[in-house]
């Protein structure tokens, strides 16, 4: 079989939505931002929402930073190079992306670290509020329960479990659906993701925001994988915490560093279970008791990851002139296209979506679950159905590993969470519709050459899948995952 890549429509005669794809490209007010990333013509990269591509500006941008900056100026660019201010300042500019103030966000440590300042911080809180309220502790209920998404990437679950631990709290997993009825007078924190990570799920922050603070309680919002990708609003929904990822759909590459929002109106309360010399009122004074900073810069700990966050500053250049806004219309016009192409490419039975079809409902991504199809001669007594069963799943389903193994082989990256689902993230300051139409087309060829072969294209293990970033560590349902799979944290 001959493979085309994105960039060779020789093939795209025989697939009837090619030309309604190069009609939508055309007409695309965002398609010029394209030339802003490293990319490759033969390949469809559709896994942005695991790593974001490399903006070109970042290189020349590190070679200035390494080669000047550190090479000649030294520790002067902690001053004249802006080095010391750079987490609020890079902060400043997520903060645009997810409607939030400037002096709100600030750049620093990993998203696990931020997730237990924020519920730590969160918890001593509300706890404060339930005192100082009319009829408060002792004589009111304590609040001493943290309720975090079910549904939620594990290391939310783990570290919320650990906060737990030190705050003497009860962690309680709850469906997001489901978190509106299970808030009490005995809730702390609410810990959820704006983006369901496995499914593209897309939660209502403005509505769960509201009922937590309507029952005396605080939230913390992950916004790993829906900042970049549509508006967030913050400060208009008026959300207390939230932490994010920096190398998804903001480009800011791999291991590079995440954020923390405090609202305004928090900040003086802001008592972080991590404090460091770099949050200090008075950092250079060596004082031995601690005394906090004013402001974001609370959420601070250590020394800043310079390079990385340098070369996340130069990231966002490629947001320049971009809104938010626009980005959404064409996220859900790419992921809507791609549903179709699905539909009209794929054999019957294959797939089924597992994203949300509601737009409201629905972030940057479209997750399919493999279904069982029927392998060649199965079912002829000639013991064909047997050898399909090899590398398979259940009934002679092709793992979801060997599929996507198979895709990425054939020029269409994407990944995969076990057991059975493809994950396929539309990065719209990048991504086109012919790269859409092109995935579905190519998906829809490898499970028909699987079926007609009998067998997983992808040799060897079927979970074999070519790195497009760190492999799951295990099946394992964390105790406070309620059914989250446990994976790496970059994915």
């Amino acid at each position: 079989m001959t493979v085309t890549g994105p960039g060779d429509r020789s093939g795209a005669a025989g697939r009837p939505l090619a030309a309604e794809a190069a009609r939508l490209d055309a007409a695309d007010p965002l398609r010029a931002l394209r030339d802003r990333f490293v990319l490759d013509e033969e390949t469809v990269y559709l896994d942005g929402n695991s790593l974001g591509a490399l903006p070109r500006g970042v290189a020349p941008r590190m070679a200035e930073v390494i080669g000047h900056e550190w090479g000649r100026m030294r520790i002067r660019s902690w001053e004249e190079s802006g080095w010391w201010t750079a987490p609020e300042r890079v902060g400043d500019r997520i903060g645009e992306l997810i409607g939030a103030a400037p002096g709100q966000v600030v750049v620093s440590d990993s998203t696990s670290v931020n997730v237990f300042k924020a519920v730590v911080a969160a918890v001593r809180v509300a706890r404060a509020d339930a005192a100082e309220a009319p009829g408060g502790a002792p004589d009111g209920p304590v609040r001493d329960e943290i309720l975090v998404d079910a549904t939620s990437f594990p290391t939310d679950g783990y570290i919320a479990e650990s906060a737990a631990r030190m705050t003497g709290c009860v962690l309680r997993p709850v469906a997001p659906g489901e978190i509106v009825g299970a808030l009490g007078p005995r809730t702390a924190v609410v810990l959820v993701n704006h983006v369901d990570y496995r499914t593209g799920r897309l939660h209502d922050l403005p509505g769960i925001t509201a009922a937590v603070h309507a029952a005396g309680a605080r939230v913390v919002w992950d916004l790993c994988h829906s900042a970049g990708a549509l508006p967030v609003g913050l400060d208009e929904h008026g959300v207390d915490l939230a932490v994010g990822c920096t190398y998804k759909y903001l480009n800011g590459g791999p291991g590079a560093p995440a954020y923390l929002y405090v609202a305004r109106a928090l900040q003086p309360r802001f008592d972080s279970p991590l404090p460091g010399w770099n949050s200090h009122a008075d950092p250079f004074g060596m004082e031995p008791r601690y005394t906090p900073a004013d402001g974001a810069v609370r959420g601070r700990v250590g020394t800043p990851d310079i390079l990385s966050l340098l070369a996340l500053e130069a990231a966002l250049d490629a947001w320049d002139g971009v809104e938010v806004t626009a980005v959404r219309a064409k996220s859900l016009a790419l992921t809507d296209f791609f549903l179709r192409c699905v539909g009209a490419y794929v054999p019957p039975g294959r797939v089924e979506p597992v994203t949300p079809e509601a737009h409201g409902e629905r972030g940057s991504q479209v997750s399919l679950r493999c279904l069982p199809g029927r392998p060649a001669g199965a079912g002829t007594g000639n013991g064909a159905g047997a050898a399909a069963g090899a590398g398979s799943g259940a009934d002679g389903v092709p793992a979801a590993g060997a599929v996507m193994a198979e895709l990425i082989r054939r020029g269409v990256v994407g990944d995969f969470r076990r057991p059975d689902v493809l994950r396929f993230g539309f990065t719209p300051l990048y991504t086109g519709f012919a790269d859409v139409e092109r995935a579905a087309w190519v998906l829809a060829e490898v499970l028909r050459d699987q079926d007609a072969a009998g067998s997983p294209a992808a040799p060897g293990d079927p979970a074999a899948v070519p790195a497009t970033g760190p492999r799951p560590a295990a099946d394992a349902v964390p105790a406070a995952g309620g059914g989250a799979g446990k994976e790496a944290r970059p994915l």
